[in-house]
């Protein structure tokens, strides 16, 4: 196994273990809940979003690994960010998990690319996706439970 790959795997089960920005948000005032019923994952999404930013993001909820390691890692690269930035990730993030292509959007998602290899496994697509469609449910202040069932 290459040691990039290696590297890749220990900071997705990090993020697994001891995942950032986890728990509930008191003062969160965006929140939507997410599941993906093919595997069980299941999470919720706090959001504190203050004049377009998003000052503040958490999640709840049980999941595989890569379900958790993608919204530790999805929760650490938006706080901070205005509501479009996040946003774009997101698309940019989709395609990265989807596409069979490397390189430039790998290199503009930092941390995030380690979640790059899930592509070969459609089924993981979906649980690394599910807390982006869960942030972005949050942000338009959607009521119904985001399901993830096809990407």
């Amino acid at each position: 196994m290459s040691d990039l790959r290696e590297l890749y795997q220990e900071v997705i089960l990090d993020h697994h273990r001891r995942p950032r920005h986890f728990g509930p948000l008191p003062g969160a005032n965006h929140h939507a809940e997410g599941l993906n019923p093919l595997c069980g994952d299941h999470l919720t999404v706090h959001v504190d979003v203050e004049d377009g930013v998003i000052k503040d993001v958490s999640f709840e909820g049980a999941g595989c690994a890569i379900s958790r390691a993608s919204a530790s890692l999805m929760t650490d690269a938006v706080k901070g960010k205005r509501v479009e930035e996040a946003e774009e990730m997101l698309e940019e993030f989709r395609q990265m998990i989807t596409s069979g292509a490397d390189g430039p959007v790998e290199a503009g998602l930092g941390k995030l690319g380690v979640l790059c290899g899930v592509r070969e496994y459609p089924s993981r697509v979906k649980c690394a996706s599910l807390a982006w469609h869960t942030l972005h449910a949050a942000l338009e202040s959607e009521t119904e439970t985001v399901t993830v069932t096809t990407e």
